[in-house]
């Protein structure tokens, strides 16, 4: 990956930095994207030294994808990599979390992705990439999880249609799809679960794993080996990869 430059949304915490740590072990050039820049900057002092870069933006707002694009148009990009996310429950009625969960995860990702695919086009590598992170959620439904399962199930459709759309211009389009990760949002969905169930925490995870074979959560870092597999590989367009420690097999 020498000399390859990814822009990564959600490069603060969880998935994210860990995927970034990885490319960035690996010789890519990381651009940092996301809203917290003090997590931001965190996740940039975890990487070794490169050409790395930090810019804080909102994906919620396309002027704001538009406007970082604009500052660094004179960079090269070889993949876009659209992680940021919300996760949690909304309720229909009044402090419905649906706008808030939709323009973060499916909107959101169409802003960013659009907003970098002419730099993403330029690039004179003969393979590009597109990545999405999507969410075993896609495949499933949760109680009071609307917003989040209805984002992430579009979240492929968006895929299907950009690796349709893109590949004449040699850019894969895929998204991986996790479980249950051991990151801090997976934790406070989690405990918004055993709440909602009247249970502590310990005693919903224990609950939540039976139904995963291999009975555990993964780490960050086996979805960010996933995430380098996918941008190394120049097979592989329009398909979701399930890493889920066995929680759904799908056909």
């Amino acid at each position: 990956m020498k000399d390859k430059r990814y822009i990564l949304s959600g490069a603060g915490s969880g998935i994210g930095r860990a995927i970034a740590i990885k490319l960035a072990n690996e010789g890519a050039g990381i651009v940092l994207a996301g809203r917290n820049e003090v997590k931001l900057e965190e996740t940039l002092k975890l990487l070794p030294k490169g050409n790395h870069l930090v810019v804080a933006t909102d994906i919620r707002k396309k002027d704001n994808c538009d406007e970082v694009s604009n500052i660094l148009s004179g960079m090269h990009i070889d993949g876009i990599i659209a992680n940021a996310g919300v996760g949690g429950e909304n309720h229909y009625g009044e402090g419905d979390r649906w706008n808030e969960i939709i323009d973060t995860n499916l909107s959101g990702t169409y802003w960013f992705v659009n907003s970098f695919l002419p730099q993403l086009k330029e690039s004179k590598s003969p393979h590009k990439h597109i990545l999405l992170t999507s969410s075993v959620l896609a495949r499933l439904g949760v109680k009071h999880y609307t917003a989040y399962c209805a984002s992430k199930a579009g979240l492929l459709g968006l895929m299907r249609s950009w690796a349709m759309e893109l590949a004449d211009d040699h850019i894969l389009v895929n998204a991986i799809s996790p479980g249950w990760v051991n990151t801090t949002m997976a934790k406070e969905g989690m405990e918004g679960i055993a709440k909602g169930l009247g249970l502590e925490y310990d005693e919903f995870h224990k609950i939540a794993m039976q139904s995963v074979p291999l009975g555990r959560m993964a780490e960050p870092e086996e979805i960010a080996d996933l995430v380098h597999y996918l941008l190394k590989q120049t097979a592989i367009t329009g398909q979701v990869m399930d890493i889920n420690c066995g929680s759904v097999m799908s056909s």
